[in-house]
């Protein structure tokens, strides 16, 4: 049989040579065949051996324009010819800012970073200065960043996490410092009386809770009603602080992000991804008395802060996504709840059985018995071996996901691509049987 993805093994072999896993991030050796891509144009992608394939995976998130959109082509081009970098301020940090301040509820005051990581360290760091308080309470299933001090209970195995009323706090990786974790209480997401129940305990000593407001890479599990505002009410009443990790989020499910589309407004929020449009980038925005201590003795740095090139871009893609009162993101999640719902009535008569959840530019497919998905624990018992199959099938098929079952849609998936691919995915269904 023809190997579709011989020149991607070869160059997976050569990477090894050098690369530490032939691979710039681990997640990415995870994928069923760890392609080489040479070219995208809209949300379509050519790998190395000339194959093409509708692209879901959207570089993990942040290509909410899609691949080479005209008016990110156009800025990069004017902004490539000046300095790629200052290390100082310029016009078009004010610009950006102003208009994340804009668009974004909780954001008084503004931070630019160069990744999420980067973002939520300075949040909790933040937070503990303005609260006077150690301890952050973060939940299972929810991803902050590859730090030591909050990469825990991310995706632990079941016999690590321990019971839902006292979870362990499950390390994330090797080699990692464990006494940052001290400072961590983990908890299960979506029950309201078990964050009561930690803040009964620790209340006084309690400087955050952190969440992902949809449980994005956890499978894509959606907030019970009031559940937000329970928790920012708990927090208020302890003089806690809230914290959105609106890395996934932001400027994805509203312009506002979650916040906005959920309707309340947390203390502090990070962003990311979308938000660049495909470079590098990334803010903290809040509350402004809890920003400023940047400039009253909180610790803050980074050479590539608020760079020329993703400045620029950040800008531009906010700009793209506003035209039209917001037209081009009402697209993108309307062809992802058409697909969606198309993903569900090609699901419906299969003997096995699927759940889809999430919201219409981001979402997951879960093989699995559990009708109600509320937090990690209920994604335990999918179906993972099933997952592969179907993230390798569509593969063949030329749709391309990401390994896990997420499917990011961009502002340029449009009808035919959206009917494209629901044919295709027909045929991968059959397939599974």
């Amino acid at each position: 049989m023809e190997d579709k993805w011989k020149k991607s093994r070869e160059f997976l072999v050569r990477a090894e040579g050098s690369l530490a896993g032939g691979v710039s991030s681990p997640f990415r050796r995870k994928s069923p065949v760890p392609l080489f891509f040479r070219d995208g144009s809209g949300c379509r992608l050519e790998d190395v051996d000339g194959n093409r394939y509708i692209d879901y995976g959207l570089g993990w998130g942040p290509l909410i324009l899609g691949h080479r959109h005209p008016d990110l082509l156009e800025t990069l081009r004017d902004q490539v010819e000046r300095p790629f970098h200052y290390g100082a301020q310029h016009e078009l940090e004010s610009r950006l800012s102003e208009r994340v301040q804009r668009l974004v509820p909780c954001a008084e005051r503004v931070a630019f970073t160069s990744s999420g990581s980067e973002a939520v360290q300075l949040a909790l760091r933040l937070s503990r200065a303005f609260t006077g308080r150690k301890l952050v309470v973060k939940f299972e299933g929810h991803y902050h960043g590859w730090m030591d001090s909050i990469l825990a209970s991310y995706h632990p195995a079941l016999e690590e996490i321990g019971t839902v009323e006292r979870p362990r706090t499950a390390p994330g990786t090797r080699g990692q410092l464990l006494a940052a974790l001290d400072d961590l209480l983990v908890c299960a997401w979506n029950r309201t009386d078990l964050v009561e129940g930690l803040f009964r305990q620790h209340g006084g000593d309690i400087a955050a809770v952190i969440m992902e407001p949809v449980l994005c890479n956890s499978g894509c599990l959606l907030p019970r009603e009031d559940y937000l505002r329970n928790v920012q009410e708990i927090c208020a009443r302890h003089g806690a602080l809230l914290i959105f990790d609106e890395v996934i989020t932001g400027f994805r499910i509203a312009l506002g992000g979650a916040q906005e589309h959920f309707g309340l407004t947390p203390d502090l929020c990070t962003l990311g991804k979308a938000i660049g449009g495909g470079l590098p980038f990334s803010a903290v925005a809040g509350r402004r008395a809890i920003m400023e201590q940047l400039m009253d003795g909180v610790a803050f740095g980074g050479t590539y802060n608020g760079n020329p090139l993703s400045v620029a871009a950040a800008d531009t893609t906010l700009a793209a996504l506003e035209k039209d009162g917001g037209a081009p993101l009402a697209q993108a999640l309307a062809m992802g709840e058409r697909l969606m719902k198309g993903l569900r009535t090609l699901a419906a008569d299969r003997p096995f059985p699927v759940k889809i959840t999430g919201l219409g530019t981001a979402f997951s497919v879960h093989f699995t018995e559990k009708d109600d998905l509320a937090d990690y624990r209920d994604t335990l018992e999918d179906d993972t071996d099933r997952l592969s199959r179907f993230v390798m099938e569509a593969l063949k098929e030329g749709i391309y996901l990401l390994p896990d079952g997420r499917w990011y849609v961009s502002a340029v998936h449009g009808e035919e691509d959206i009917a494209e691919t629901l044919d295709k995915m027909s045929r991968v269904f059959q397939r599974l049987c």
